[in-house]
């Protein structure tokens, strides 16, 4: 495909996105059963630009004076991928397949002069329309690229550096892995990652990064390298691995995933353990633990139960009764809005609503009361979330805690330096996460992870009676 077709593609997939609300992958992926014609690479560029430009789509509207597919597309190409104002005057009027030729607002809002004028201080009294674009910019949810109406609870969480903090989560993520000590030394899996130029990160023993490729290109084909087919590797965000880790020292423990999904922690956790004691995985959607059975056999876990509510739907419980009171660690990853994964599901952000909001504090809250019975006196529950917003995070602690006396929260830190995978350099970086109640908070501007919030909460042996 030219640049003009793929510009316009790029213009068509956003604005079907707005129309419907789907997820960006099912209208990109709607476009091309439509559009066969488009290789590999020409839907990697379409994709990439489509993901940078709901990344940063406020400051981008700020900058164009213009919120529409068109303008944010545009806007895109120019400012973020520096492809200079001339040439996209061509792309834009090339027939049949352009947009269509520049205005001549766009025109200017594209100018190298404009786009100074618009982030230079004081902005010169002689462009009224580089001032009015200054002014838009400023405005946090604008500089940190988020929904307006998010603006009270992140300015909760993140005060005056809301905007700083959340321009970090408009940025493409990197391909970050886990090294599978069940199947292969880290030394001998980062090794293999060369040819992928993938390295480790001083953060974790067992984590390696492959760094953000050029938006317009595909990501390296990690899942086809030999060793990810043996097992060595998995694709998991470093602040998804940290949030494992805090499972702490659990080699021959009983440990049940309750929230187990697609299993990505439930194999971190099993490396843990190096397959001794127990690991039983539970979701109360079975379909999401489908992937789960062909990713447990790659990665050479032997202790691992698998119970799917399916397989108990006429025995009147989830298939979870016998192990109530009896785990020395319910690992709890809650559902969440998913705010923390922006940087990699920029249209999550976009999509997301009050209403959803309320709807995950609610499911929130119950999963932590079902959670809670299955901890022994003793034992502990991980309590994680991949969003950043204390609606989820501590507000529902505050909650649970409230109606649970005998469970108190101790140091996060302290149980991921107990399971031995964190350095010294991690240890000194997570510090900087650390919420006044011991739990985590981790952030891409301090981690360079995604967003999880991640909290230990120990029951214990004696509760005293009431009076």
């Amino acid at each position: 495909m030219r640049p003009a077709g793929k510009l316009s593609a790029a213009i068509e997939i956003l604005a079907d996105f707005e129309a419907r609300r789907v997820p960006l992958k099912s209208a990109i992926a709607d476009w091309g059963r439509n559009n066969r014609y488009a290789g590999a690479k020409d839907r990697a560029w379409i994709s990439g630009l489509c993901l940078d430009v709901l990344r940063r789509k406020n400051s981008l509207a700020a900058m164009m004076k213009d919120e529409s597919p068109r303008g944010l597309v545009l806007g895109a190409a120019r400012f973020l991928w520096n492809i200079s104002a001339d040439e996209l005057a061509e792309i834009a009027a090339e027939e049949p397949h352009g947009p269509g030729a520049l205005s001549h607002d766009e025109q200017t809002a594209l100018a190298d002069d404009f786009n100074d004028a618009v982030y230079s201080s004081p902005c010169g009294a002689d462009n009224v329309q580089a001032e009015e674009a200054a002014i838009a910019a400023r405005r946090p949810h604008t500089a940190g690229d988020f929904p307006e109406w998010l603006t009270p609870n992140i300015d909760r969480v993140f005060g005056n550096d809301a905007a700083t903090v959340m321009a970090y989560f408009a940025t493409r993520a990197d391909v970050d892995l886990r090294l599978n000590t069940l199947k292969a030394a880290p030394e001998k899996s980062l090794k293999a990652l060369k040819t992928v130029k993938g390295e480790a990160i001083p953060v974790l023993t067992t984590a390696a990064r492959i760094a953000a490729p050029d938006p317009s290109v595909r990501a390296p084909a990690v899942t086809v390298i030999p060793a990810f087919n043996k097992g060595w590797l998995e694709v998991q965000d470093l602040g998804s691995q940290i949030a494992a880790a805090a499972a702490g020292a659990i080699k021959g423990a009983q440990v049940l995933d309750y929230c187990a999904g697609g299993g990505g922690k439930t194999l971190a956790l099993a490396a843990l353990m190096e397959n001794t004691g127990q690991l039983y995985a539970y979701d109360n959607d079975a379909r999401r633990l489908k992937p789960l059975f062909h990713r447990t056999k790659r990665a050479g876990v032997r202790n691992l139960q698998v119970r799917s509510p399916i397989d108990f739907k006429n025995a009147g419980d989830e298939g979870l009764d016998d192990l109530a009171g009896k785990m020395d660690v319910v690992f709890v990853d809650a559902p969440c809005t998913g705010a923390g994964t922006w940087r990699r599901h920029p249209d999550t952000k976009w999509r997301l609503t009050e209403k959803q909001l309320h709807r995950r504090m609610s499911e929130q809250d119950t999963v932590l009361r079902e959670a809670a019975r299955f901890v022994k006196p003793g034992g502990r529950m991980i309590w994680v979330t991949c969003s950043f917003l204390m609606e989820e995070n501590e507000d529902r602690l505050a909650v649970f805690l409230g109606d649970h006396p005998e469970f108190t929260v101790v140091p996060t830190l302290d149980a991921i330096t107990a399971s031995g995978l964190i350095t010294d350099e991690g240890r000194a970086g997570l510090e900087q996460c650390a919420t006044p109640d011991g739990a985590l908070r981790l952030t891409p501007d301090k981690i360079r992870a995604d967003g999880f919030y991640v909290a230990v909460l120990c029951r214990n042996k004696y509760i005293a009676k009431s009076q």
